[in-house]
């Protein structure tokens, strides 16, 4: 797994790179088959002081591209909504992958005999 996280207008400090990769763990855990991860948090300077902090990820997983992101006042809030939506998001695509048909009854009966 290829992993960037960076920042725009703002210093990744070990701290803050260390509480994104422990919240990265969890959507590792859960699928297995990611390929790239890319982290861009950024500091946007706006009129409002209302959601400042924002945090992007793109997930390349086998079959799809998973590109989420949120904004907040503090940057760690929003890394925790991130990766609350992108755990959902992976976990909706790991479904989708499985195969979830099942063999009717009247056919096992008929592969029986």
């Amino acid at each position: 797994m290829n992993l960037t996280i960076s920042g725009h207008h703002l210093d990744i400090t070990p701290a803050l790179r260390e509480y994104v990769l422990t919240k990265l763990e969890r959507v590792t855990r859960h699928f297995d088959q990611v390929v790239d991860v890319t982290v861009l948090l950024s500091v946007e300077k706006l009129t409002e002081k209302e959601r400042r902090q924002k945090a992007e990820v793109t997930l390349h997983v086998k079959g799809k591209d998973i590109f989420i992101e949120q904004s907040n006042e503090d940057m760690y809030a929003a890394v925790d909504q991130l990766m609350d939506k992108l755990d959902r998001q992976v976990c909706r695509h790991k479904d989708k992958l499985q195969d979830h048909h099942h063999v009717a009854p009247k056919r096992l009966d008929a592969r029986a005999a």
